[in-house]
């Protein structure tokens, strides 16, 4: 129980921490489309991120795949900069567009835990108890999310419903300042 509770606190951290911008943005840039009557959808979003990049965390952690740190720091937020792009084309109702991003939210995931999986490899693979420091660490990561979410969720809530902005123009304001800062973070850390 205790490696569970280590690693559920990194987790957490990872997502909580004023280190994980890029993992912050990424739940920002996901979530910007949604209101709170949509909290569901948002869950199985996240969660999809959530399997992906516990995917990439566990190959890497098994030494099945290694990736270039530079790349991947690289790649993080690209990943965010086009979800705040695919998000200004953005329809609401339309289930094609939302099956796109779960899909998207998966094959990101997948790069974003290749972005970790180097700084953990070494402590998971000398653990005993591999496995539950994966649970530990995926459990603490989405419940910092599902945080994260809420708090994003709420202050959609505010600002489209008691101030009346328009949810258009609210995902366009969002979906913006993500991409600007994310595509500042990608020319700061391009590898070539």
């Amino acid at each position: 129980m205790q490696d569970f509770l280590f690693y559920f606190k990194l987790g957490w951290e990872h997502i909580i921490s004023a280190d994980a911008l890029d993992h912050q943005l990424f739940i920002l840039a996901l979530a910007a489309v949604y209101v709170f009557r949509e909290w569901k959808q948002v869950l199985i979003l996240v969660t999809a991120f959530t399997i992906g990049h516990s995917l990439t965390l566990a190959l890497s952690v098994l030494d099945v795949i290694r990736f270039s740190t530079a790349w991947v720091e690289f790649l993080i937020p690209c990943t965010i900069f086009i979800t705040a792009l695919v998000n200004l084309w953005w329809k609401p109702g339309k289930s094609r567009s939302m099956r796109t991003n779960y899909y998207l939210a998966l094959l990101f995931g997948l790069i974003h835990g290749m972005g970790f999986a180097n700084s953990i490899r070494m402590m998971l693979a000398s653990d005993q108890n591999l496995g539950w420091g994966l649970f530990g660490f995926n459990v603490g990561l989405e419940v910092g999310q599902v945080v994260c979410v809420a708090i994003i969720l709420i202050l959609t809530q505010l600002f489209t419903g008691v101030f009346n902005i328009k949810r258009r123009d609210w995902i366009f304001f969002v979906s913006s300042g993500v991409f600007a800062i994310a595509f500042k973070i990608a020319l700061e850390r391009m590898p070539f």
